[in-house]
């Protein structure tokens, strides 16, 4: 695990387990009390919501992922890093979330 600041002031990277492909998420300042990341390819979130603990959503509320192994009430102020499921339409992806210092 990556020591990060607590500020959420580094790069969220989600690797695709199926193929390798990783999309990146950028410090976007905070939501809901908490730091927030956006996807720099596209207008995707991660972010904390108060009914469901660490996201990815979009902007009208979808939630998109989540952490496979870590329940709401075990969350901390920043996302879990280790597993993570998404689902796009009928399809699910497993990703490995992970912490990465700016350069």
């Amino acid at each position: 695990m990556t020591t990060a600041d607590p500020n959420g002031d580094f790069f969220i990277e989600l690797d695709r387990c199926i193929d390798g492909l990783v999309y990146t998420y950028a410090p976007a300042g905070t939501r809901n009390g908490r730091p927030c990341w956006r996807r720099i390819d596209h207008d995707l979130w991660l972010s904390w919501s108060v009914r469901s603990g660490w996201v990815i959503g979009d902007e009208a509320g979808s939630i998109l992922g989540r952490p496979w192994d870590v329940e709401k009430d075990e969350q901390r102020t920043l996302p879990p890093e280790g597993v993570w499921v998404s689902r796009k339409g009928p399809k699910p992806y497993v990703y490995e979330h992970r912490h990465r210092l700016q350069s």
